[in-house]
């Protein structure tokens, strides 16, 4: 008994009991006696209705007319004979029949004897279900599945004690754990709740339905913890479905094989069901009696397989219906399968590993349908025969490789009896030729669905194929590479509902033997390159027709004004495709759609008022990139659907109306609108509004101070308008935003404290305003989450906070063109995310871009990230760019001192600009660690010394900026170096290298060729190699001599260092007659220098290095970083050691001959503090 008749019983169940029961009776013959309905009970189901979108007339009986009152009478009503009250409300949608829009529950509170509700399959997207479901305490059946409801499983349904039957699943997006309340329903016997997204603990108390028979937690659900059911709960099971990883122990599978009534087993996402032996075997038991069995996505391997099915006496010949996919299955269990399943009319095993390489000759006599998708086939896998069943109806080869060999005609796969295949779906493989279409119309003839999508399908649809196959209804070849124009064939299919023909390399006109097609429901012809006029005599004969895609095409849609199409379209698509200039009136008569696209179409035009009243049904329009005029009007509209409003580069101007915060995405940018005062300030309540885009506009003034009004706003843009003064305090109640754009404003003032609410951002971009004031270390103690951050062009002052270090997410950093000074902080180890050298793209997809299940409720789906950046020294546009890059901008600041040696730390990182700060020191030789540096910017500072080779090794690197610094020495000529030109490298007098055209010392002089001496032949060779044999025996004498001694002898050493020593305290003493203490230098970092008073240490004072100290040093034989100079109250001090001898830290103290100070010096392997005594 499948599902669908379970509930279809209970149903008759009731009417029976209701023809029984002395105060129920359904007026459901017309001729009955005349009781009307209640009114109270007649306006509550008019007021249902009235939130409801009805493009099928299901409810067209439901009028206010004097002709229709009678609710008692309306489809899906029945009421109690005697006393006119409602008692069953049953509305069941059916394919292409089904209601939408937000629905109203609460409205049939009114209906207090009702006993049997059904509203399942519509679509109720967005919408809850109510708290008060608990105030309908006589329902005996409540269905609410397959309408896309959000948000909790209210508990208040647990005071519902009479349900007999209840039914929530397949809603997709109810979430959250299931309300143990639920446990009070006794007399409860059937309970669906899958293919949700239930999770968490199972409650104990569903162990309390002793009556319940049909029980489906699985599909979607991922449920866990310990399994609540004892041995002797539910022992009226029937049906059973779990799904979710359960920590299952060997008494849990007692439970189940006391279930003596158990025919349908269905399992999901149970992962450690492969390694529990016991579960395993009494699952064993209970397959003789079995009619359905799904184990799906529990891991299981071939060997749990054959645990399960030992025998062939153990294969139940009840079994009709196996389910194992998504497990790790072999062919081994294809081929025990088709030894032992004689009965089988269903078998999925998709999603699995199976391998079939070599012939094979499955028996399944009674197979009806074969699912096989997501495995691997070869083509010599049809060889010899391969006779699935004479009764095979769907086959399911989805995803297995297959290709044209696999098809070709000599091969004897031929279908025992072709004619029962109904539906072939061949999608994603690796089809290429027309050698497929030859196989079908030679192999089958009686075909309704045909799936092709998705595979490499080339060159022209053959002829024969539309005459042979004109039994099919469904024909599918997206996403290939078909050429030629479509043929004219299709006309002749006249069966066919749905034709997708999209995003292949059609050309040509549309065939006017298409608009023979009555039957068509759905035409997708989009992203083809068709062109010529299309006009209504295509599209006259599409009475059924629901959705048309036409967009990326070159047609021109040529309609005559009056027309008015024979079908109320639900999605139309249409961009791209010269519909304009003027307005199609056309479009007016469509009040069944829900989905539009008319962008890019060149509309000159105003939209007409009455249009926009067509927003309450929809839940995407997008009219962007037209050239639209005039104002929206500001009407009294309710759009309860929460649509995605598209409406960006056109010329809107004026106000922007307040109805449009119902929206849930709402995108204004590149128009002309300017007020935004009043569409946000004017007492309303935007509770739905996730995303808004009003940039590039001409809104001026101050930013309003109304934002808790849009509290749950996610992104906002409002970058490139005239705003101006401050940032309001009130902007930190949006709690829940995730981007934030103000750029290319005139905004001023600091940053509002209130921002650090902001938690959840991941996108900052304030660039290009006139904020001031210092950039607060809260962004980086609170703002955790953020990827990019942009404060470029402002008047920012003070210190870069270390408090950015807590930034480890951060990729995108851009403080350039502040008034930013002091040194960068060497905390730079601790930005993980431009540490590591990939991009964790699925990481960020998940955080930011996915459906979060319970923002879902509130704001619909997400707005992508698309930004100006600065990227190799020219702005750019980006589109996702925390998906791409990372990059640090510090440039045209007043930051000084050296670039921190931690930088080399910042592996992935592609794009380095410190270029015009004050910035000292030598490149640090880690900068070669970047192998991801694209670009590096340090022109414009104080940097000297030399260019460290390892730059050359970087392979990535393709712009450099060296230009304007004290470098000096050989340009590194390694790998690309040579590339660079000379522009990198220009305003370094002291460098040298062939990118400049300079040679370095010892090269020779090799700038040109006409400058080059002519070589020396003769005798003068012979005299210059006398010479240099000379110069060589004197160097070495000369040295070893006197020099050589010193180092070898060490009395005479002692004595030249004295010297050398005297020397130079008279030189310094001479030179730098101060009397304030001056402080020197060790390896460029400053020296703390401290006195002593009453024989007390005082904390160290660190004092700028003065320039003449600097010159000192430069100057004298004995230089950093192998002494230390110092000068107190006129006398030199001067502290020599060898490096070669210190170690991690050491203290010593000095007196000099000759000097009365005692000198302390600590070092720490940093820097050196002096402490010493007058």
């Amino acid at each position: 008994m499948s599902c669908y008749s379970l509930k279809l019983f209970y149903a008759l169940l009731l009417l029976l009991l209701h023809a029984e029961g002395s105060i129920l009776g359904f007026n459901s013959l017309p001729n009955s006696t005349e009781i009307k309905c209640i009114e109270t009970e007649r306006q509550a189901l008019l007021n249902f209705k009235h939130g409801l979108i009805d493009g099928y007339g299901m409810l067209s009986t439901w009028r206010d007319d004097h002709s229709n009152r009678d609710c008692c009478k309306w489809k899906g009503i029945q009421c109690n004979n005697q006393t006119g009250h409602v008692e069953m409300l049953h509305l069941r949608g059916h394919g292409r029949q089904y209601l939408s829009g937000a629905i109203n529950i609460s409205s049939l509170i009114a209906l207090e004897n009702i006993e049997h509700l059904d509203l399942s399959y519509h679509d109720f997207e967005v919408s809850h279900i109510p708290e008060l479901m608990g105030s309908f305490t006589n329902l005996r059946y409540l269905n609410l599945s397959d309408c896309y409801f959000i948000g909790i499983i209210p508990s208040d349904i647990g005071k519902l004690t009479h349900l007999l039957s209840l039914d929530l699943g397949k809603n997709l997006y109810l979430h959250g754990q299931i309300p143990y309340q639920l446990g009070n329903l006794t007399h409860l016997q059937y309970l669906d709740l899958s293919y949700n997204d239930l999770d968490g603990e199972l409650p104990y108390q569903l162990g309390n339905l002793s009556q319940l028979r049909y029980l489906d937690l699985a599909g979607g659900n991922s449920f866990s913890g310990a399994f609540p059911f004892q041995v002797g709960n539910l022992p009226l099971l029937h049906t059973l479905g779990l799904g979710g990883n359960f920590d299952v122990k060997s008494k849990d599978a007692e439970w189940l094989t006391n279930l003596s009534s158990l025919t349908k087993l269905r399992l999901s996402s149970l992962h450690n069901l492969s390694s529990s032996h016991h579960w395993l075997q009494m699952i064993s038991k209970l397959i003789p009696n079995l009619r359905e069995l799904r184990l799906v996505g529990c891991s299981l391997s071939d060997t749990n397989i054959q645990s399960l099915f030992y025998s062939p006496s153990n294969f139940s010949t009840a079994l009709t219906i196996l389910d194992l996919s998504s497990n790790k299955l072999t062919s081994s269990t294809f081929q025990l399968l088709s030894n032992f399943s004689l009965n089988l009319q269903e078998l999925y095993l998709g999603h699995n590993n199976i391998v079939l390489s070599s012939p094979l000759c499955p028996n399944f006599p009674a197979l009806v349908i074969l699912d096989l998708s997501y495995n691997n086939m070869s083509s010599s896998v049809f060889q010899g025969g391969f006779n699935f069943s004479s009764k095979l109806q769907n086959l399911d080869l989805q995803n297995c490789s297959l290709t044209d060999e696999s098809f070709l005609m000599s091969s004897s796969f031929i279908m025992s009896s072709s004619s029962s295949l109904v539906s072939l779906d061949l999608s994603s493989n690796l089809l290429k030729s027309s050698t497929i279409f030859y196989w079908l119309f030679n192999s089958t003839t009686n075909l309704h669905n045909l799936v092709l999508d998705f595979n490499m399908l080339e060159g022209p649809i053959p002829d024969g194929f539309g005459k042979v196959m004109n039994s099919l209804q469904l024909l599918d070849l997206n996403g290939n590479k078909l050429q030629g124009e479509i043929p004219s064939f299709f006309g002749n299919m006249c069966a066919l509902q749905v034709l997708d023909l999209s995003n292949n390399k059609l050309t040509g006109m549309l065939p006017k033997s298409i608009g023979l097609l009555s039957e068509l429901e759905d035409l997708y012809l989009d992203g083809n390159s068709l062109e010529g006029d299309l006009t209504e005599s295509h599209l006259s004969n599409f009475s059924k027709l629901k959705y048309l895609y036409l967009s990326g095409n070159s047609l021109s849609l040529k309609f005559v004004p009056s027309w008015v199409p024979p079908f109320q379209l639900e999605s139309l698509g249409i961009s791209s495709c010269k519909l304009g200039p003027t307005f199609p009136s056309w479009l007016k008569t469509q009040r069944s759609l829900y989905e539009l696209d008319i962008s890019d179409n060149g509309i000159n035009d105003s939209v007409p008022d009455l249009f926009w009243n067509n927003l309450q049904y929809m839940i995407f329009i997008n009219m962007s990139h037209n050239y639209l005029i005039g104002s929206i009007p500001n009407i009294s509209l309710k759009i309860p659907l929460r649509p995605s409003i598209l409406l960006n580069s056109n010329q809107f101007e004026g106000k922007i109306p307040s109805f449009l915060l119902q929206a849930s995405k709402l995108m204004l940018s590149e128009n002309n609108f300017s007020d935004l005062f009043s569409f946000l300030c004017d007492q309303s309540t935007a509770s739905n509004l996730g995303t808004l885009d009003v940039s590039h506009n001409q809104i001026k003034g101050q930013l309003p101070d109304c934002w808790k009004s849009v509290k749950q706003l996610v992104f906002l843009d409002l970058s490139s308008n005239k705003l101006s003064g401050k940032i309001p305090m009130s902007m930190g109640a949006l709690v829940n935003m995730e981007a934030l754009l103000l750029r290319n404003n005139g905004l001023m003032g600091e940053l509002p404290s209130s921002l650090k609410n902001c938690s959840s951002l991941f996108m900052l971009d304030l660039s290009e305003n006139m904020l001031s004031g210092q950039i607060p270390s809260w962004i980086g103690e609170s703002m955790h989450q953020l990827i990019i951050l942009n404060m470029r062009g402002n008047q920012l002052s003070g210190n870069l906070p270390i408090h950015l270090c807590c930034l480890k997410r951060i990729q995108l950093l851009d403080l350039s063109r502040n008034n930013l000074s002091r040194g960068i902080p060497t905390c730079l180890m601790n930005l993980t995310a431009m540490s590591e050298q990939t991009i964790n793209t699925s990481d960020i997809i998940s955080r930011i871009y996915s459906i979060n299940k319970t923002l879902y409720e509130i704001y619909g789906l997400y707005v992508t990230v698309d930004i100006t950046w600065m990227w190799k020294g020219v702005e750019r546009r980006f589109n996702n760019p925390e998906l791409k890059l990372k990059s640090i901008d510090l440039s045209s600041n007043y930051l000084m001192g050296e670039i921190p040696k931690e930088v080399g730390y910042l592996l992935g990182l592609g794009s380095l600009n410190l270029s015009r700060n004050n910035l000292s020191g030598e490149i640090p030789s880690q900068i070669g660690n970047l192998s991801s540096l694209e670009s590096l910017d340090l022109s414009r500072n104080h940097i000297s010394g030399k260019i460290p080779p390892s730059l050359s090794e970087i392979d990535f690197l393709g712009k450099l900026d060296l230009s304007h610094n004290s470098l000096f020495g050989r340009i590194p000529s390694g790998r690309h170096f040579q590339t660079f030109e000379a522009s990198s490298f220009e305003g370094n007098i002291d460098l040298c290298g062939k990118q400049l055209n300079k040679t370095c010392p010892g090269d020779g002089d090799q700038t040109t060729e006409e400058h080059q001496e002519p070589p020396v032949n003769g005798d003068d060779s012979v005299f210059y190699e006398g010479l240099y044999m000379s110069l060589g025996i004197g160097y070495f004498t000369g040295f070893w001599g006197l020099l050589g001694s010193l180092l070898l002898w060490r009395p005479w050493r002692i004595v030249y260092i004295r010297i050398l020593n005297r020397l130079t305290v008279y030189m310094c003493c001479t030179l730098l007659n101060r009397e304030e203490s001056i402080v020197g230098c060790y390896k460029n970092h400053h020296v703390k220098v401290v006195t002593q008073k009453e024989n007390s240490w005082t904390k160290p004072k660190t004092t700028t290095l003065p320039p003449f100290i600097s010159s000192c040093f430069v100057n004298t034989p004995i230089s950093p970083p192998q002494s230390l100079i110092l000068q107190n109250g006129g006398e030199c001090l001067i502290l020599y050691w060898p490096l070669d001898v210190v170690k991690t830290r050491f203290m010593m103290q000095v007196r000099d001959e000759g000097v009365s100070k005692v000198a302390a010096v600590m070092y720490d392997g940093v820097s050196a503090t002096v402490k010493h005594k007058k």
